[in-house]
């Protein structure tokens, strides 16, 4: 049996559901003045990016954005290989005391979430931490759940959800992808 793909959100559905997080995210935080937007690597960081251009088109702000490796604070990270690839964690800000939404592409068993918040809380103490995910797949093996989602997505064990980003993949859509390799 070889892999079955389905897209289950092309360009343009992508483009409208990061538009409609960015207005919850400004109305729910009454604003852009205390949010700091931090992408998780890799594919949090072009949806955080995105995400501050279009809360600066609706508030005139531009909240701060940064970037967070995880890697050495995942709890498989063992099981990544004996050279784990550790990439930079860029936050030229302090994180004390803002509201910072966390970005990702896919939240699953909220494990990668849990690491997250390990590395943050050892960066500083912000006031309140949110969570972004472009799909909700559902079947948590942790109590994270997401505060903005693109789509929310049911899936089983043996299915696999790829976000596809422009700036790293040359195209943007959501597809679930089932079965094997041949």
């Amino acid at each position: 049996m070889a892999f079955k793909t389905k897209i289950v959100m092309n360009n343009k559905e992508m483009d409208r559901a990061l538009t409609r997080m960015a207005h919850e995210m400004a109305e729910e935080n009454k604003g852009a003045g205390d949010i700091a937007i931090i992408g998780i690597r890799t594919g949090g960081v072009p949806l955080a990016e995105r995400l501050i251009e279009r809360i600066a088109a609706i508030e005139g702000l531009k909240p701060p954005c940064g970037a967070l490796d995880i890697t050495l604070y995942r709890d498989d990270w063992s099981r990544l290989g004996y050279h784990p690839i550790v990439r930079k964690t860029e936050i030229p800000f302090s994180i004390d005391d803002k509201v910072i939404i966390l970005v990702d592409d896919v939240l699953y068993t909220g494990r990668t979430i849990r690491a997250a918040l390990d590395a943050l809380t050892d960066l500083g103490r912000p006031r309140k931490i949110q969570l972004a995910v472009m799909v909700d797949r559902g079947r948590r093996e942790l109590p994270i759940q997401p505060d903005y989602t693109g789509a929310s997505i049911q899936t089983s064990a043996d299915e696999h959800v790829n976000v596809y980003l422009n700036e790293i993949d040359g195209k943007d859509e959501v597809v679930i992808k089932r079965g094997h390799e041949d």
